[in-house]
Order: structure tokens, then sequence, then C-alpha cells
């Protein structure tokens, strides 16, 4: 009898595994099935989230732009509150959560003021004292409102849903130290024109001005007429600088007529503000500019295409010298509609008729100190 060999003997006393490895698939599996249904969930409630920042974002915007839509129609009135909540309300039924539109109630939609929009902590004050300027939206998906966000795998383990709460504030701002080149890079929608205090004090605070005109916000037209909105000459009869009737240089000490037209249609681009440093900023509550070749019939097709479109003008305390050699004291900008363009016949008949209106800008430097401007509104800005 032939003796088994040893290693055949030692093939045989080999334990047999494949019973091991079979259970050992069967646990990796199911921890990868488990993994799997932990991602699916988390994927479903990241999305959730997305669409519910996404809909308190879009909701906050239009609140606030609901605001400044008020307040350039009305700039000396209280705001309404109602058209505020109504259009964040409808605008959070356009940006569904999981194909199901949230509901906004009592508390998710707050109204109020916030002088530095850039202040991540500031707290919105809704005393009625104040013009309000922010709106911040709550979208919550929790058991008492909308329900909360459903998980589908992590049932299994005792977790059927979980609850989220997220929220957005928006903002403008309308309190300003001065302009800068728009982060854009477009152009600033300023005029070259300076009114002299008095005349504006009288108009706004005063008011001392006439009435013959009105803006049609329907028609975008001017029309004749009372408004209710005073208005002053802007073409100024007693500035008394023999050879400038109150335009000033904003860019080269240079400034043509040509330029004075270009500013006037496309505004103040970023090439006119280089040549102040970049932007025009109040400096102990004043901003010296020079003279320029003043307003002339030269300009008046330029002034009559922006006729009833809202622009930024300077407001001067002071002014000395003549000609483009005049030296004007800017104390503050001020939005102003141009309602009428007369630049031919006497000087006594001259005129370009503005009234106050509110002007959006962009470019603005916020400034929760001392203001130097009236009338005079950023866009809506997405503050958190």
């Amino acid at each position: 009898m032939n003796p088994i060999p040893d290693n055949v003997r030692r093939r045989r006393q080999r334990p047999r595994r494949s019973g091991t490895i079979v259970v050992l698939t069967v646990f990796m599996m199911v921890v990868l099935f488990a993994a799997l249904a932990f991602a699916i969930d988390l994927g479903v409630v990241f999305t959730a989230q997305t669409e519910m920042q996404r809909t308190a974002d879009s909701a906050a915007i239009a609140g606030a732009w609901n605001l400044l839509e008020q307040e350039l129609e009305a700039p000396a009135a209280f705001q309404k509150t109602a058209p505020v909540y109504n259009t964040a309300v409808q605008f959070a039924s356009f940006n569904p959560v999981l194909n199901a539109a949230p509901q906004l109630g009592d508390g998710d939609v707050t109204i109020g003021r916030i002088d530095d929009l850039a202040d991540r902590e500031a707290a919105i004050d809704t005393s009625p004292v104040n013009h309000y300027n922010a709106v911040e939206v709550r979208v919550r998906r929790n058991q008492d409102r909308n329900g909360e966000l459903p998980l589908f795998f992590a049932r299994v383990m005792g977790f059927e849903s979980v609850a989220s709460d997220l929220s957005a504030m928006a903002g403008y701002y309308g309190a300003f130290s001065g302009f800068r080149t728009p982060s854009d890079g477009s152009n600033l929608g300023i005029l070259p024109i300076a009114l002299d205090q008095n005349t504006w004090d009288n108009l706004v605070v005063n008011k001392i001005g006439t009435d013959n005109f009105s803006w049609n916000p329907d028609t975008k037209q001017v029309e004749s007429g009372s408004d209710g909105i005073l208005e002053v000459n802007l073409y100024p009869q007693g500035v008394g600088l023999p050879g400038n009737r109150g335009t000033v240089d904003i860019g080269s000490s240079g400034n043509s007529t040509a330029d004075i037209k270009r500013q006037i249609l496309e505004g103040i681009s970023p090439e006119d503000l280089a040549h102040h440093g970049g932007k025009l900023e109040f400096v102990n509550g004043v901003l010296p500019l020079n003279g320029d070749t003043g307003i002339s019939a030269a300009v008046k097709d330029q002034l009559n295409q922006i006729k009833g479109s809202p622009r930024c003008i300077p407001v001067f305390s002071s002014a000395s010298g003549n000609g483009n050699n005049a030296n004007f004291t800017i104390v503050k900008f001020v939005g102003v509609r141009i309602l009428e363009v007369q630049l031919t016949g006497k000087m006594s008949s001259k005129r370009v008729m503005v009234q106050p209106a509110g002007t959006i800008i962009r470019g603005g430097i916020p400034n929760t100190g001392t203001n130097h401007t009236e009338f005079v509104y950023s866009p809506v800005v997405l503050a958190r």
C-alpha cells in the first residue's frame, strides 16, 4: 500500500471556508446598502434645504423690492406692510420645496429697518417710527408649518422625517457718504449739474416751488397738471458766477460740452471717476468740485432725452470763481426727475424744471452716520 504524500495530506486537512466568505459578503452588502440608503436620505434633505434657501432668498428679495418701489413712489410716506407680506408669500409659492409650495404664516415674514445690512448679527427694528428697508423671510418644514422633510430608508431605524428651518434677509440702503465705481463697472446715474442748497431746502423743507407738471407712472410720460410734488428750476438764475451756469467737473478738468452731453445720456463713467481717485466721497461733510462750461442750449436735446428718468444731482452750499475756474462746495446728492427743458429765448425764460424723485443708483458708499443723500437708494441686495 502506497503512503499518502505529505502535500496531499496537508490539502485534505485544510478547513473549508466557503461559508465564511458568503457570510462576510452578505454582511458587507448590508453595510453598503445601509450607507447607500443614508446617502439617498441625506441627498433628499440637502436638496430640500437648498430649495428652502432659494425660496427664502427669492421671497425676501421680492418683498424688499416692494418696499423700495413704495419708497420710490412716495419717499415721504411710510410704506404699507401688507403688500410686502403678500409679495413675499407669492414668491414663496413660485419656488416649491420637494414639489410642494411652502406656506408662510405668522412670524415668517419680518418687515423693518436695518441701518447696516453688512452686520449679519443686527436685528430688524420693526418700530413704526422708521422707514423700513429690510425684509426677513423664514421658511420652515416642521410639524407646525409645511410638515417635516420625509425620510425613506432611515425609517427602518425609526427615523421617518427631519425638521428644517432656514431664513434670508434682503434690503436696500438709503444713506450714503458718496459714490464709487460700481462693482459691475457700469456708469453712475449722476448729472454734472449742481443746484444751490437754499433752493433745494426751500423746495423740500419749506415747500416753495411750482406744481405745473406731473409724472404718469403708467404711461411713463411727463404730463401737464399738478401731482402734488413741487418743482424747481435747475437752470440757476442767481448763482452769481459769470461764465458758469451751475455745471461741475466730474472727470477731467478739461471737460467740454461733449463730455457734459455724454454724461447726461450715459452717466459718470469709471474713467471719469478715476480723475477723483475712483470715487466721489464727502470728507468732513464736503466734496469740492470745479466748475465746467455751464448749461446751454447745446445740451437741451440730451436733457430732453432723459426727461422723466430719475437722476442724481449735486447740491452745493457755496460757489466762487468764474467759468471753468469756479469752485463748488458740494454738500449732498439728491434724486430728481426732469420735467421740462427750455434753454432758448430770453434769459428769464430759460429753465430746466425738476422735482424730487426716488432714484436707484449703484456704487453708493453706505453710511450709517451722517447722510449726504436724499431720495437716493441702492438696488436691493441679499444681506444674509
